[in-house]
Protein backbone atom coordinates (compact mmCIF):
# COMPACT_ATOMS: atom_id res chain seq x y z
CA UNK A 1 0.00 0.00 0.00
CA UNK A 2 1.08 3.45 -0.51
CA UNK A 3 2.49 5.49 2.22
CA UNK A 4 0.35 8.08 3.68
CA UNK A 5 1.08 11.58 3.44
CA UNK A 6 1.40 13.12 7.11
CA UNK A 7 -0.38 16.21 7.99
CA UNK A 8 -3.76 18.13 9.35
CA UNK A 9 -6.94 17.81 9.27
CA UNK A 10 -6.43 20.39 5.86
CA UNK A 11 -4.86 17.02 4.17
CA UNK A 12 -6.90 16.23 1.27
CA UNK A 13 -8.52 13.45 2.87
CA UNK A 14 -5.83 11.68 4.37
CA UNK A 15 -5.14 13.97 7.88
CA UNK A 16 -3.35 11.84 10.40
CA UNK A 17 -3.91 14.60 13.31
CA UNK A 18 -4.44 12.68 16.32
CA UNK A 19 -8.45 13.11 17.64
CA UNK A 20 -8.36 14.11 20.94
CA UNK A 21 -9.86 11.12 23.26
CA UNK A 22 -13.44 12.44 23.92
CA UNK A 23 -14.36 15.67 21.81
CA UNK A 24 -17.94 16.53 23.37
CA UNK A 25 -20.24 16.99 20.03
CA UNK A 26 -21.00 14.36 17.95
CA UNK A 27 -19.45 15.49 14.92
CA UNK A 28 -16.33 16.77 16.63
CA UNK A 29 -16.09 12.87 18.03
CA UNK A 30 -16.18 11.82 14.41
CA UNK A 31 -14.00 14.43 12.15
CA UNK A 32 -11.50 16.24 14.83
CA UNK A 33 -12.20 19.32 17.10
CA UNK A 34 -12.24 21.52 14.19
CA UNK A 35 -15.50 21.28 12.93
CA UNK A 36 -15.26 24.48 11.09
CA UNK A 37 -12.57 23.08 8.58
CA UNK A 38 -13.91 20.07 7.88
CA UNK A 39 -17.62 21.85 6.92
CA UNK A 40 -15.62 24.08 4.70
CA UNK A 41 -13.28 21.62 2.89
CA UNK A 42 -14.90 18.21 3.42
CA UNK A 43 -18.47 18.53 3.42
CA UNK A 44 -20.41 16.86 0.20
CA UNK A 45 -16.76 17.18 -1.40
CA UNK A 46 -14.35 15.10 -0.49
CA UNK A 47 -12.75 12.06 1.62
CA UNK A 48 -11.39 12.82 5.33
CA UNK A 49 -9.48 9.89 7.33
CA UNK A 50 -8.77 10.53 11.07
CA UNK A 51 -6.69 8.07 12.96
CA UNK A 52 -8.21 7.97 16.72
CA UNK A 53 -5.63 8.92 19.57
CA UNK A 54 -7.80 6.08 21.74
CA UNK A 55 -8.98 2.77 20.76
CA UNK A 56 -11.63 2.87 23.01
CA UNK A 57 -13.13 6.20 21.41
CA UNK A 58 -16.55 4.22 20.55
CA UNK A 59 -16.66 1.53 22.46
CA UNK A 60 -19.42 3.20 24.36
CA UNK A 61 -21.74 2.90 21.27
CA UNK A 62 -21.06 -0.45 20.38
CA UNK A 63 -18.73 -3.68 20.93
CA UNK A 64 -18.46 -6.91 20.19
CA UNK A 65 -20.42 -7.94 23.50
CA UNK A 66 -23.01 -5.55 22.51
CA UNK A 67 -23.14 -7.16 19.07
CA UNK A 68 -23.24 -10.65 20.89
CA UNK A 69 -26.09 -9.37 23.24
CA UNK A 70 -28.48 -7.95 20.02
CA UNK A 71 -28.02 -11.25 18.04
CA UNK A 72 -28.88 -13.49 20.85
CA UNK A 73 -31.20 -11.47 23.18
CA UNK A 74 -33.16 -8.91 21.44
CA UNK A 75 -35.28 -10.56 19.80
CA UNK A 76 -34.17 -9.10 16.34
CA UNK A 77 -36.45 -9.43 13.23
CA UNK A 78 -36.23 -8.94 9.56
CA UNK A 79 -34.82 -6.39 8.59
CA UNK A 80 -32.99 -5.80 11.46
CA UNK A 81 -30.44 -7.91 10.21
CA UNK A 82 -29.20 -8.94 6.86
CA UNK A 83 -26.46 -11.61 6.30
CA UNK A 84 -24.11 -11.08 3.10
CA UNK A 85 -21.36 -13.67 1.41
CA UNK A 86 -19.10 -12.27 -0.83
CA UNK A 87 -20.97 -9.53 -2.10
CA UNK A 88 -24.61 -11.26 -2.08
CA UNK A 89 -27.35 -10.91 0.31
CA UNK A 90 -27.93 -14.39 1.83
CA UNK A 91 -31.47 -14.97 1.99
CA UNK A 92 -33.24 -14.49 5.41
CA UNK A 93 -34.84 -17.90 5.65
CA UNK A 94 -31.98 -19.30 6.32
CA UNK A 95 -30.81 -17.49 9.79
CA UNK A 96 -34.66 -16.59 10.83
CA UNK A 97 -37.92 -18.89 12.07
CA UNK A 98 -40.50 -19.04 14.37
CA UNK A 99 -40.35 -17.13 18.13
CA UNK A 100 -42.33 -19.64 19.78
CA UNK A 101 -44.41 -19.92 22.08
CA UNK A 102 -45.98 -16.56 23.17
CA UNK A 103 -44.43 -14.96 20.02
CA UNK A 104 -46.11 -15.50 16.94
CA UNK A 105 -44.11 -14.76 14.30
CA UNK A 106 -42.02 -16.61 11.61
CA UNK A 107 -38.67 -14.11 10.78
CA UNK A 108 -37.30 -13.63 14.36
CA UNK A 109 -33.49 -14.36 14.33
CA UNK A 110 -32.07 -17.42 15.14
CA UNK A 111 -28.53 -16.76 16.35
CA UNK A 112 -27.37 -20.61 15.88
CA UNK A 113 -27.58 -20.11 12.36
CA UNK A 114 -26.34 -16.55 12.39
CA UNK A 115 -22.89 -18.55 14.54
CA UNK A 116 -23.22 -21.26 12.03
CA UNK A 117 -23.21 -18.45 9.49
CA UNK A 118 -20.65 -16.16 10.57
CA UNK A 119 -18.12 -18.97 11.36
CA UNK A 120 -18.32 -19.84 7.57
CA UNK A 121 -17.20 -16.39 6.69
CA UNK A 122 -20.49 -14.56 6.43
CA UNK A 123 -20.66 -10.81 6.97
CA UNK A 124 -23.60 -9.59 9.64
CA UNK A 125 -25.08 -6.40 9.09
CA UNK A 126 -26.97 -4.91 12.33
CA UNK A 127 -29.64 -2.53 10.69
CA UNK A 128 -30.91 0.98 11.98
CA UNK A 129 -29.31 0.83 14.94
CA UNK A 130 -29.95 4.11 15.31
CA UNK A 131 -33.52 2.37 16.49
CA UNK A 132 -32.70 -0.74 18.31
CA UNK A 133 -29.34 0.30 20.49
CA UNK A 134 -29.83 2.94 23.43
CA UNK A 135 -26.24 4.67 22.94
CA UNK A 136 -26.20 4.84 19.10
CA UNK A 137 -29.89 5.80 19.34
CA UNK A 138 -28.89 9.38 21.85
CA UNK A 139 -25.81 9.63 19.70
CA UNK A 140 -27.79 9.48 15.95
CA UNK A 141 -30.14 11.84 17.45
CA UNK A 142 -27.61 14.17 18.50
CA UNK A 143 -26.07 14.00 15.30
CA UNK A 144 -28.81 14.48 12.82
CA UNK A 145 -29.73 17.85 15.41
CA UNK A 146 -26.10 19.29 14.54
CA UNK A 147 -25.67 17.97 10.75
CA UNK A 148 -29.60 19.18 9.88
CA UNK A 149 -29.97 15.94 7.82
CA UNK A 150 -31.17 12.49 8.70
CA UNK A 151 -28.87 9.94 9.78
CA UNK A 152 -29.13 6.10 10.58
CA UNK A 153 -26.75 3.80 11.69
CA UNK A 154 -25.45 0.04 10.81
CA UNK A 155 -23.12 -2.18 12.18
CA UNK A 156 -20.64 -4.53 10.15
CA UNK A 157 -19.23 -7.19 12.00
CA UNK A 158 -16.46 -9.19 9.30
CA UNK A 159 -15.08 -12.63 10.06
CA UNK A 160 -11.47 -12.36 9.74
CA UNK A 161 -10.13 -11.97 6.27
CA UNK A 162 -13.43 -11.93 4.89
CA UNK A 163 -15.05 -9.37 2.33
CA UNK A 164 -18.94 -8.24 2.91
CA UNK A 165 -19.37 -6.14 -0.31
CA UNK A 166 -17.98 -5.87 -3.45
CA UNK A 167 -17.06 -1.94 -4.39
CA UNK A 168 -19.61 -0.11 -4.56
CA UNK A 169 -21.01 3.53 -3.64
CA UNK A 170 -23.73 4.89 -1.30
CA UNK A 171 -26.32 7.21 -2.17
CA UNK A 172 -26.03 8.92 1.32
CA UNK A 173 -22.73 10.39 2.97
CA UNK A 174 -21.52 7.86 5.84
CA UNK A 175 -18.81 8.16 8.83
CA UNK A 176 -17.53 5.05 9.40
CA UNK A 177 -16.07 4.13 12.93
CA UNK A 178 -14.08 1.15 13.52
CA UNK A 179 -15.17 -0.47 16.64
CA UNK A 180 -13.01 -3.56 16.75
CA UNK A 181 -10.25 -5.39 14.91
CA UNK A 182 -8.92 -3.75 11.78
CA UNK A 183 -10.14 -3.45 8.20
CA UNK A 184 -8.46 -2.98 5.02
CA UNK A 185 -10.07 -0.03 2.72
CA UNK A 186 -9.68 0.67 -0.90
CA UNK A 187 -11.78 4.04 -1.52
CA UNK A 188 -11.84 5.60 -5.31
CA UNK A 189 -13.07 8.70 -6.98
CA UNK A 190 -16.97 8.67 -7.91
CA UNK A 191 -18.08 7.43 -11.29
CA UNK A 192 -21.53 9.45 -11.02
CA UNK A 193 -20.91 12.84 -8.82
CA UNK A 194 -23.59 13.08 -5.98
CA UNK A 195 -25.93 10.37 -6.64
CA UNK A 196 -29.64 10.70 -5.89
CA UNK A 197 -31.46 8.14 -4.17
CA UNK A 198 -33.02 6.60 -7.15
CA UNK A 199 -29.25 6.57 -8.79
CA UNK A 200 -28.06 2.99 -7.14
CA UNK A 201 -24.29 2.19 -8.14
CA UNK A 202 -25.50 -1.13 -9.85
CA UNK A 203 -26.57 1.46 -12.65
CA UNK A 204 -23.40 1.93 -13.54
CA UNK A 205 -22.26 -1.67 -12.09
CA UNK A 206 -19.53 -1.41 -15.06
CA UNK A 207 -17.87 1.64 -14.59
CA UNK A 208 -18.18 1.27 -11.02
CA UNK A 209 -16.00 -2.43 -11.39
CA UNK A 210 -13.64 -0.82 -13.85
CA UNK A 211 -12.80 2.10 -11.43
CA UNK A 212 -12.11 -0.23 -8.53
CA UNK A 213 -10.16 -2.71 -10.49
CA UNK A 214 -7.67 -0.11 -12.55
CA UNK A 215 -8.21 3.24 -11.02
CA UNK A 216 -5.60 5.10 -8.66
CA UNK A 217 -6.93 4.58 -4.99
CA UNK A 218 -7.74 8.29 -3.17
CA UNK A 219 -7.30 6.26 0.06
CA UNK A 220 -5.55 2.44 0.85
CA UNK A 221 -5.81 2.17 4.20
CA UNK A 222 -5.93 -0.07 7.66
CA UNK A 223 -8.42 0.95 10.15
CA UNK A 224 -7.85 0.45 13.44
CA UNK A 225 -10.18 0.64 16.18
CA UNK A 226 -10.48 4.45 17.10
CA UNK A 227 -10.19 5.24 13.45
CA UNK A 228 -12.89 7.16 11.65
CA UNK A 229 -13.43 8.33 7.68
CA UNK A 230 -15.85 9.89 6.10
CA UNK A 231 -17.17 9.50 2.56
CA UNK A 232 -19.30 11.74 0.51
CA UNK A 233 -22.20 9.87 -1.56
CA UNK A 234 -21.15 8.64 -4.86
CA UNK A 235 -17.14 7.55 -3.47
CA UNK A 236 -16.39 3.83 -3.91
CA UNK A 237 -15.17 1.73 -1.61
CA UNK A 238 -14.55 -1.70 -0.24
CA UNK A 239 -13.58 -3.17 2.90
CA UNK A 240 -11.86 -6.27 4.07
CA UNK A 241 -11.11 -7.67 7.68
CA UNK A 242 -7.45 -8.78 8.66
CA UNK A 243 -6.61 -10.96 11.20
CA UNK A 244 -9.30 -11.15 13.63
CA UNK A 245 -13.25 -10.14 14.15
CA UNK A 246 -13.60 -6.74 12.50
CA UNK A 247 -16.60 -4.55 13.36
CA UNK A 248 -17.69 -1.29 12.10
CA UNK A 249 -19.81 1.32 12.70
CA UNK A 250 -21.79 3.20 9.32
CA UNK A 251 -23.35 6.40 10.30
CA UNK A 252 -25.22 7.41 6.92
CA UNK A 253 -26.31 10.82 6.78
CA UNK A 254 -29.13 10.87 4.17
CA UNK A 255 -28.34 14.27 2.86
CA UNK A 256 -30.76 16.92 1.77
CA UNK A 257 -30.08 18.25 -1.71
CA UNK A 258 -30.61 21.07 -3.81
CA UNK A 259 -32.91 18.92 -6.25
CA UNK A 260 -35.35 18.11 -3.05
CA UNK A 261 -35.61 21.82 -3.11
CA UNK A 262 -36.68 21.71 -7.22
CA UNK A 263 -39.31 18.62 -6.25
CA UNK A 264 -40.29 21.06 -3.74
CA UNK A 265 -40.76 23.63 -6.06
CA UNK A 266 -42.73 21.78 -8.86
CA UNK A 267 -45.05 20.60 -6.20
CA UNK A 268 -45.81 23.60 -5.09
CA UNK A 269 -46.75 25.13 -8.20
CA UNK A 270 -49.26 22.83 -8.86
CA UNK A 271 -52.43 25.39 -8.32
CA UNK A 272 -51.17 26.44 -11.85
CA UNK A 273 -54.01 25.66 -14.50
CA UNK A 274 -51.98 25.44 -17.41
CA UNK A 275 -49.75 22.49 -15.62
CA UNK A 276 -52.78 20.49 -14.60
CA UNK A 277 -54.12 20.04 -17.93
CA UNK A 278 -54.77 17.00 -19.58
CA UNK A 279 -52.89 15.71 -22.55
CA UNK A 280 -54.89 14.85 -25.85
CA UNK A 281 -57.18 12.06 -26.19
CA UNK A 282 -54.80 9.30 -28.02
CA UNK A 283 -51.71 10.68 -27.86
CA UNK A 284 -48.77 8.90 -28.44
CA UNK A 285 -46.99 9.44 -25.27
CA UNK A 286 -44.14 7.83 -26.93
CA UNK A 287 -43.79 9.68 -29.76
CA UNK A 288 -41.03 13.17 -29.14
CA UNK A 289 -42.91 15.33 -31.68
CA UNK A 290 -46.79 14.82 -30.50
CA UNK A 291 -45.23 15.48 -27.02
CA UNK A 292 -43.05 18.43 -28.21
CA UNK A 293 -45.67 21.52 -27.86
CA UNK A 294 -47.28 20.09 -24.33
CA UNK A 295 -43.48 20.23 -23.07
CA UNK A 296 -42.66 23.70 -24.68
CA UNK A 297 -46.59 24.65 -22.90
CA UNK A 298 -45.10 23.16 -19.58
CA UNK A 299 -41.65 25.34 -20.07
CA UNK A 300 -44.12 28.21 -20.42
CA UNK A 301 -46.45 27.80 -17.63
CA UNK A 302 -43.31 26.86 -15.25
CA UNK A 303 -41.73 29.92 -16.06
CA UNK A 304 -44.60 32.26 -15.39
CA UNK A 305 -45.66 30.23 -12.18
CA UNK A 306 -42.12 29.59 -10.35
CA UNK A 307 -41.00 33.26 -9.76
CA UNK A 308 -44.29 33.81 -7.62
CA UNK A 309 -43.65 30.62 -5.30
CA UNK A 310 -42.41 31.97 -2.28
CA UNK A 311 -39.73 30.58 0.20
CA UNK A 312 -42.31 29.85 2.77
CA UNK A 313 -43.73 27.53 0.58
CA UNK A 314 -41.19 25.53 -0.04
CA UNK A 315 -39.78 25.18 3.28
CA UNK A 316 -43.13 24.32 4.10
CA UNK A 317 -42.92 20.88 1.77
CA UNK A 318 -38.89 20.31 2.69
CA UNK A 319 -39.69 20.70 6.19
CA UNK A 320 -42.73 18.09 6.36
CA UNK A 321 -39.93 15.66 4.40
CA UNK A 322 -37.04 16.00 6.68
CA UNK A 323 -39.52 16.16 9.87
CA UNK A 324 -40.46 12.94 8.88
CA UNK A 325 -37.43 11.18 8.24
CA UNK A 326 -36.10 11.09 11.35
CA UNK A 327 -37.27 10.38 15.57
CA UNK A 328 -36.57 12.79 18.54
CA UNK A 329 -35.12 11.66 21.85
CA UNK A 330 -36.44 8.54 23.05
CA UNK A 331 -39.76 8.88 25.37
CA UNK A 332 -39.64 6.53 28.82
CA UNK A 333 -44.10 6.10 28.46
CA UNK A 334 -44.37 4.98 31.94
CA UNK A 335 -41.59 7.23 33.79
CA UNK A 336 -43.10 10.61 31.53
CA UNK A 337 -46.84 9.65 32.83
CA UNK A 338 -45.72 9.15 36.58
CA UNK A 339 -43.89 12.26 36.07
CA UNK A 340 -46.33 14.62 34.90
CA UNK A 341 -49.33 13.17 37.37
CA UNK A 342 -46.69 14.24 40.25
CA UNK A 343 -45.62 17.41 38.60
CA UNK A 344 -45.32 20.45 41.31
CA UNK A 345 -43.90 24.24 41.35
CA UNK A 346 -39.88 23.36 41.74
CA UNK A 347 -39.70 20.59 38.62
CA UNK A 348 -37.54 21.16 35.73
CA UNK A 349 -38.19 19.98 32.07
CA UNK A 350 -36.55 20.69 28.84
CA UNK A 351 -37.33 20.27 25.36
CA UNK A 352 -36.99 16.67 23.71
CA UNK A 353 -33.83 16.18 22.14
CA UNK A 354 -33.96 16.12 18.42
CA UNK A 355 -37.58 17.15 18.41
CA UNK A 356 -38.14 19.10 14.93
CA UNK A 357 -40.79 22.00 15.55
CA UNK A 358 -41.54 25.29 15.17
CA UNK A 359 -43.72 27.95 16.38
CA UNK A 360 -45.96 30.49 14.90
CA UNK A 361 -47.24 32.98 17.22
CA UNK A 362 -50.44 35.08 16.69
CA UNK A 363 -52.57 37.41 18.61
CA UNK A 364 -54.85 35.31 19.86
CA UNK A 365 -53.37 31.73 19.46
CA UNK A 366 -49.48 30.26 19.50
CA UNK A 367 -48.74 27.12 16.91
CA UNK A 368 -46.53 24.68 18.15
CA UNK A 369 -45.84 22.59 14.68
CA UNK A 370 -44.56 19.10 15.29
CA UNK A 371 -44.37 16.62 12.41
CA UNK A 372 -47.54 14.67 12.64
CA UNK A 373 -49.79 17.45 14.40
CA UNK A 374 -49.78 21.01 15.36
CA UNK A 375 -50.95 21.92 19.34
CA UNK A 376 -52.94 25.08 19.14
CA UNK A 377 -52.57 27.07 22.45
CA UNK A 378 -53.49 30.65 24.05
CA UNK A 379 -52.02 33.25 22.78
CA UNK A 380 -50.83 34.39 26.19
CA UNK A 381 -48.51 30.99 26.81
CA UNK A 382 -46.04 32.57 24.01
CA UNK A 383 -43.47 33.86 26.60
CA UNK A 384 -43.08 30.75 28.30
CA UNK A 385 -43.41 28.43 24.97
CA UNK A 386 -40.02 30.44 24.25
CA UNK A 387 -38.29 29.49 27.13
CA UNK A 388 -39.55 25.73 27.13
CA UNK A 389 -38.52 25.28 23.85
CA UNK A 390 -35.08 26.56 23.74
CA UNK A 391 -33.17 23.71 24.42
CA UNK A 392 -32.05 24.55 27.97
CA UNK A 393 -33.71 23.39 31.60
CA UNK A 394 -36.77 24.96 32.71
CA UNK A 395 -38.33 24.93 36.23
CA UNK A 396 -41.95 24.93 37.42
CA UNK A 397 -42.86 28.65 38.58
CA UNK A 398 -40.04 30.17 36.74
CA UNK A 399 -41.85 30.69 33.14
CA UNK A 400 -42.90 34.19 32.39
CA UNK A 401 -46.35 35.36 32.03
CA UNK A 402 -48.07 32.28 33.71
CA UNK A 403 -49.17 31.68 37.37
CA UNK A 404 -48.25 28.64 38.65
CA UNK A 405 -51.72 26.80 38.30
CA UNK A 406 -51.34 27.57 34.40
CA UNK A 407 -47.65 26.81 34.27
CA UNK A 408 -48.61 23.03 35.45
CA UNK A 409 -51.30 23.00 33.20
CA UNK A 410 -49.46 23.86 30.00
CA UNK A 411 -45.95 21.45 31.21
CA UNK A 412 -48.98 18.83 31.88
CA UNK A 413 -49.91 19.15 28.26
CA UNK A 414 -46.54 19.28 26.60
CA UNK A 415 -45.33 16.36 28.41
CA UNK A 416 -48.82 14.31 27.06
CA UNK A 417 -47.62 15.65 23.66
CA UNK A 418 -43.84 14.30 23.74
CA UNK A 419 -42.76 17.84 23.41
CA UNK A 420 -40.60 17.73 26.89
CA UNK A 421 -39.40 15.08 28.79
CA UNK A 422 -38.05 15.82 32.74
CA UNK A 423 -34.61 17.45 33.44
CA UNK A 424 -32.43 15.08 35.30
CA UNK A 425 -29.68 15.97 37.39
CA UNK A 426 -30.48 19.47 37.29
Amino acid sequence: MPAEPTGSIGGVGRSTADRPARPTGPLARLVGTDVDAFAGSYWSRRPLLVRGADPDAFRDLLDLDGVDELLSYRGLRTPFLRVAREGSVVDSASFTGPGGVGAEIGDQVRDDRVAALFADGCTLVLQALHRTWAPIVDFGTALAAELGHPVQANAYVTPPSSRGFAAHYDVHDVFVLQLAGRKHWRVHPPVHVDPLRDQPWNDHAAAVADRAANGVPEIDTVLAPGDAMYLPRGWLHAATALGDVSAHLTVGVHVLTRFALLEALVASVAQEPDLRRSLPLGIDATDPAQLAPHLAAVRIALAKAVPDVPAEAVARRVRARVWSAGRPEPVRPVAAAQFAANLSPGDAVRRRAGLPHRLVEGDEHAVLELADRQIRLPASTTPALRVLLAGGTARIGALPELTEADQLVLVRRLLREGVLVPSTGS
